[in-house]
């Protein structure tokens, strides 16, 4: 058989096969800020030679010889879902995908000191991007916090199956979708089901391996991205989900506020609730983006 190949693959197929140690800066700049220590989804660290080749618990992630069938390849091309690295799009580029691909192919040499029992050692994980001062936060700044601790389960096929309550985690559609009901309004973290969550107004709290939760400052990143519009990647923000359902759980608080959220006025009241009352806030998002309440009831 006749098998035709194209200049450039050809070009590529004669290229000699690049080493772990070539990679490496890949992975350290896109994927090791999720796939290092213990918490690494599906337990896949890419930090090392050792980690890679180890694979995750679903198996190995890399075949010698073989790009095609590799997961690996597969998730950078986003052949397999959810596409990496998570912080995507951009994704890796061509060339990039072109290098992995030549290394399994190549039967995957670790390059240097490197071997796949002990790995040299890899720098210290690079750190999620954080906005410049006056920036506004955009999902690339807090896709790597939902990648590392909230995806592992709110994923297609996740630790716990399919997601809990379909609500995905792994991309900015995923986040801001509506569904049977709104998890993030834009303009709005107060009136934001993922902040109340993470916050811990509303049980459970997540993400729900915790201890530990998130830190502070992550928190904070998360609503201040809400607050400043739910931003995709390009800094463009998210339209107002007008009609879309919430919600919302907390504790009423002195003031009358449910955990510092102004209750709307209006709608059904059931079982008038007192400060320290756990309360269920039902609505609807407005074009305005304000919520308009259907129902509040004591829990």
């Amino acid at each position: 058989m006749f098998i035709a190949v194209t200049p450039f693959a050809a070009a590529v197929q004669a290229q000699p096969a690049p080493t772990y140690a070539e990679l490496q800066p890949i992975l350290q700049s896109r994927c090791v800020m999720c796939h290092t220590g213990a918490s690494a989804p599906r337990g896949l660290q890419l930090d090392s030679l050792a980690g890679l080749l180890k694979g995750s618990s679903s198996g190995p992630v890399a075949k010698a010889g073989d790009a095609a069938g590799s997961e690996l390849i597969r998730r950078l091309k986003g052949q397999s879902q959810p596409r990496m690295p998570m912080t995507g799009p951009p994704w890796l580029s061509d060339a990039e995908v072109a290098l992995f691909e030549r290394w399994i192919a190549g039967g995957m040499p670790p390059g240097g000191a490197a071997s796949a029992g002990a790995s040299a050692p890899a720098p210290s994980p690079a750190a999620a991007p954080r906005p410049k001062a006056g920036e506004a936060p955009t999902w690339a700044h807090v896709a790597p916090i939902f990648a590392t601790r909230c995806a592992k389960c709110h994923s297609p096929q996740g630790l716990m199956g399919p997601a809990p309550e379909g609500y995905l985690l792994n991309s900015y559609e995923g986040a801001l979708s509506a569904g049977d009901r709104v998890r993030i309004v834009p303009g709005q973290p107060l009136a934001s089901e993922v902040v109340r969550r993470i916050r811990g107004h509303a049980r459970p709290r997540m993400p729900f391996d915790g201890p530990p939760y998130l830190g502070d400052a992550d928190i904070t990143l998360i609503s201040d991205w809400i607050a400043a519009g739910a931003r995709n990647g390009s800094g463009q923000p998210a339209p107002v989900p007008a009609g879309a359902r919430i919600r919302l759980r907390g504790v009423l608080s002195a003031d009358g506020t449910l955990d510092g959220l102004v209750i709307p006025s209006g709608g059904r009241r059931d079982k008038m609730p007192y400060p320290g009352d756990g309360v269920e806030l039902r609505g609807v998002v407005l074009p305005d983006g304000q919520i308009a309440a259907e129902r509040v009831r004591r829990r």
